[in-house]
C-alpha cells in the first residue's frame, strides 16, 4: 500500500470509529425497494459487496422517513415507517454481514423531495415549504406544508433514526441541506417564503434541520452519530437554470458565504460530520457531475468549509482517482474523508485494489450516468454502464465455465474487449482479431478531448486486463468469412462495430466534408468555420471539442431540440452540454436538414421548405452510425455458436456494447 497510507488510516465520526477514510456516497437505489419500503435482496447484496470490497463507511440510498405527507407510489423509495417491522427485517441481517467486514453503515434519512419530486412518483400533489413551481413540471404549483405537518416531519425523523438504531445501523445521515431537496428548500430564501417559525431570516430557515438533529439525539443519545448531507453552494442562476464553473452569474440559491455561515450553526446544533458537495436540481450537473466536470470539483469549496467547522468533512465529487484522494487527505486542507459514489458502482473493490497497490486494476467510472441515474429516469433498476453486475452481484456475476472452449472474437472495440475479458475470466481460451493496429474502436476518438479522458482510462483498463489475462490479441489482422470457416472454433463472437452514416445529398463527397471521427482524430484538416450536421450527443460533443479549439461552430439539427432522438441522454449530462454550448457561443440551427454541400457553405432546408445558406470551411457529419454486419451475415447459420454484439448488432452506446458482450460471454 505504498503511496496510499492516508486513505487507510482510521477516523472517528462522533464516537464511531471507521477503519479507513473511504466512504460510499449515498446513491438512490430506485427499483430495488420492496413494496413495503424495505431493502430488496438485490439491494442487500449490493451494499454487502461494497463492504466486502473494503469500503470503511457505507452511506445508504435515500430513505424516506414517512409516506403520508409526501406520498409516493410503493416500491420507489425505501421508507422506514411504512412498515417498521418489515424494514428491520430487510436490513438487520444486511447490517450484520456488513459489520463482518469491519465496515460501518449509516442510513440516509430523507425529509422529503419537495419541489423536485417528479409528479409521476407521487400519489397526489407535490409539497414544498411554500407555494412554488415543481421543478419537472413548472405548470404545477407545490402545496405549502402546514406548521403541524413540518412538526410531524421532525417527529418522524426521530422515529426513523430510532428504527435505524434497532436495525443495527451505526448512525444516520440527514438528507439534506443539499441539492435542493425538501429540507434544503426550507433553508434557502428563494424557496422558503414562510412566516411561521420555519421561515423568515437565516436562523428561522435553519429551524427545521436544527430541530431534526436535536430530536434524533434526544431519542438515540448524544453518542449516536448524525451526519449531514450539505451543499455549500447551490449554483442556481434562476428557476431551472444552473451556472457553470467560471461563468459569471448572480447566485439565487445558497452562495458560498451563506454556506460557510450556516455550517458552524448546524455543527453547534449537533451534527457530527458534513458530507459536503455543491449543486441543486437547477444545476444538477454539480450534484451529479458528468464526465465534463473536473475530478475533485468540490475541493475549493470544502477547503473553505474545513476552516469554519471542527467535525469531519467528507467530500465526494469525482474523487475516484486514488492519487487525488490520497493527496487530498495528505494535505488535510479540504477533507478528512473521501466519498466514492459511482466509482463503487463501477468497481466495488476500489478500496481493496488501492490497498493492494494495484490501482491499474480499478475499473473506472466514465461519468455517463447511463447505467445509474439514466436508468432510474426510465423506470429501470440501478446498475452501471461499465459494470453490468452492479446491483445484481449474486445473480449476474462471472463464474467458472464447466468446460474450456476456444473462443474467436472478431473486433477489438469495447464490445470485443469485454467479451474477451469475461470469456477469459471464465476459463476459456480466447483469441481476438483486430484489423487495425490499435484496440479501442470508437472509444479511441471518444477519448481525445480533455473532458473525455475517463474514456481513455477505461480503454487503458481494458488493455491492462487483456494483458494480465493472457488473451491472444492479433492486431493488423482482418478476418473474412473464409478465414473464420477455415479456423472455426467452438464459439465465434462478431464485434465488428459500426461505420458513420453519410446523408445522400449533393456535395457529400467534397474534400471539406469529414466525419466526426475524422475531425476528432485530426485525420483530416478542419477549417475555422465549421458546420456540424447532427445534434445528437456525438455531434454536440464534437462541436464543443472544435469550439474549445477556437473554431466558429454551428450545429444543424433536423429536430426541434438537440439530443432529443435515439437513446436518452441522462438529464445532468444533457443540461451541462446545453449550457456548455451556450457558454462557448456555438450557434444552433434547429428544424433544418442538410440539403447540399457547396464550396465554402452548406444549404439547409427547414420544415416549411425555406432554404438557408450557412458559411462553412468544413462540414462535419454526425448523423449516426450503422452496424457493420457483413461478416456476421456471411457466417450466421453456417457455423454453430455465432454471436454478434455491440455496434455490430445495433449501434448504441458504450453501456450497451459492454452489456451485450457481458451477457453473451458469461454464458458460453
Amino acid at each position: 500500500m505504498s503511496g496510499y497510507k492516508k486513505l487507510f488510516e482510521p477516523i472517528k465520526i462522533g464516537k464511531v470509529e471507521v477503519k479507513n477514510k473511504i466512504a460510499m456516497a449515498p446513491m438512490g437505489i430506485l427499483g430495488l425497494a420492496t413494496d413495503k419500503g424495505g431493502f430488496s435482496k438485490r439491494a442487500q447484496d449490493y451494499y454487502i459487496e461494497r463492504a466486502k470490497g473494503g469500503t470503511g463507511l457505507i452511506i445508504t440510498s435515500v430513505t424516506k422517513i414517512e409516506n403520508e405527507i409526501e406520498k409516493m407510489h410503493p416500491g420507489i423509495i425505501v421508507c422506514t415507517t411504512m412498515d417498521p417491522a418489515h424494514f428491520i427485517n430487510t436490513t438487520s441481517e444486511m447490517v450484520e454481514r456488513i459489520h463482518a467486514y469491519d465496515s460501518k453503515i449509516f442510513l440516509q434519512l430523507a425529509i422529503g423531495f419537495g419541489r423536485v419530486a417528479a409528479p409521476a412518483m407521487l400519489v397526489g400533489e407535490p409539497v414544498a415549504p411554500s407555494a412554488i413551481p415543481n421543478y419537472w413540471d413548472p405548470s404545477v404549483t407545490c402545496r405549502e406544508l402546514t406548521t403541524k405537518e413540518v412538526e410531524k416531519l421532525v417527529k418522524m425523523a426521530a422515529e426513523s433514526a430510532a428504527i435505524a438504531k434497532v436495525a443495527g445501523f451505526d448512525g444516520v445521515e440527514i438528507h439534506a441541506v443539499h441539492e435542493g431537496y425538501l429540507l434544503d428548500q426550507f433553508t434557502i430564501g428563494m424557496f422558503n417564503r414562510r412566516t411561521d417559525k420555519y421561515g423568515g431570516d437565516v436562523m428561522g430557515r435553519l429551524t427545521l434541520p436544527i430541530e431534526i438533529v436535536k430530536a434524533i439525539k434526544k431519542v438515540n443519545g448524544q453518542d449516536f452519530p448524525v451526519s449531514l448531507r450539505f451543499s455549500i453552494k447551490s449554483y442556481i442562476k434562476g428557476w431551472n437554470q444552473g451556472g457553470l464553473d467560471g461563468e459569471e452569474f448572480v447566485e439565487k440559491g445558497r452562495d458560498t458565504e451563506e454556506g460557510l455561515t450556516i455550517a458552524p450553526i448546524l455543527e453547534k446544533a449537533g451534527y457530527d460530520a458534513f458530507d459536503a458537495d455543491a449543486g441543486s436540481y437547477d444545476a444538477w450537473y454539480w450534484a451529479h457531475p458528468p464526465i465534463y466536470q473536473k475530478h475533485g470539483l468540490y475541493l475549493p469549496l470544502t477547503e473553505q468549509l474545513k476552516k469554519v467547522v471542527n467535525v469531519p468533512v467528507i467530500v465526494a465529487g469525482r474523487m475516484d482517482l486514488p492519487e487525488l484522494a490520497e493527496k487530498t487527505l495528505e494535505e488535510g486542507k479540504a477533507a478528512d474523508m473521501v466519498c466514492l459514489g459511482r466509482a463503487l458502482l463501477a468497481d466495488p473493490a476500489w478500496p481493496n485494489k488501492v490497498l493492494e497497490d494495484r490501482p491499474e486494476d480499478i475499473r473506472p467510472c466514465v461519468g455517463c450516468h447511463d447505467g445509474c441515474l439514466g436508468r432510474a429516469f426510465e423506470g429501470k433498476p440501478l446498475c452501471c454502464a461499465v459494470n453490468p453486475a452492479c446491483a445484481r452481484e449474486v445473480d449476474y456475476g462471472i463464474y467458472p465455465a464447466c468446460c474450456t472452449k476456444n473462443v474467436m472474437i472478431i473486433g477489438g472495440g469495447v464490445a470485443g474487449m469485454e467479451a474477451a475479458r469475461v470469456a477469459a475470466l471464465r476459463g476459456h481460451k480466447v483469441t481476438l482479431y483486430e484489423k487495425t493496429d490499435k484496440l479501442g474502436g470508437h472509444l479511441i476518438e471518444a477519448s481525445v478531448d480533455e473532458f473525455k479522458k475517463d474514456n481513455e482510462r477505461l480503454l487503458d483498463w481494458y488493455k491492462t486486463q487483456m494483458n494480465k489475462l493472457g488473451i491472444d490479441v492479433k492486431l493488423n489482422t482482418e478476418v473474412d468469412s473464409e478465414f473464420v470457416k477455415a479456423n472455426a472454433t467452438d464459439v465465434v463472437i462478431v464485434a465488428t462495430g459500426s461505420t458513420p452514416i453519410k446523408p445522400n445529398v449533393p456535395g457529400i463527397d467534397k474534400d471539406n466534408v469529414v466525419t466526426a471521427t475524422e475531425a476528432l482524430l485530426k485525420e483530416k484538416p478542419v477549417g475555422n468555420k465549421v458546420v456540424v450536421v447532427g445534434g445528437g450527443l456525438v455531434g454536440c460533443e464534437t462541436a464543443l471539442s472544435l469550439a474549445m479549439a477556437g473554431k466558429e461552430v454551428t450545429i444543424v439539427e433536423m429536430l426541434p431540440e438537440l439530443m432529443s432522438a435515439g437513446l436518452p441522454v441522462p438529464h445532468m449530462n444533457r443540461t451541462m452540454v446545453l449550457d456548455m454550448i451556450k457558454l462557448h457561443n456555438i450557434k444552433t440551427v434547429l428544424n433544418n436538414s442538410l440539403l447540399e454541400v457547396k464550396d465554402g457553405a452548406v444549404e439547409v432546408i427547414d420544415n416549411n421548405f425555406k432554404r438557408t445558406t450557412i458559411p462553412a470551411d468544413t462540414v462535419v457529419i454526425s448523423v449516426g452510425l450503422k452496424p457493420n454486419k457483413c461478416l456476421y451475415n456471411e457466417i450466421s447459420g453456417k457455423l454453430p455458436k455465432v454471436y454478434t454484439i455491440g455496434d455490430a448488432n445495433r449501434a448504441r452506446n458504450i453501456m450497451y456494447a459492454i452489456w451485450d458482450a457481458y451477457e453473451v460471454a458469461r454464458t458460453i
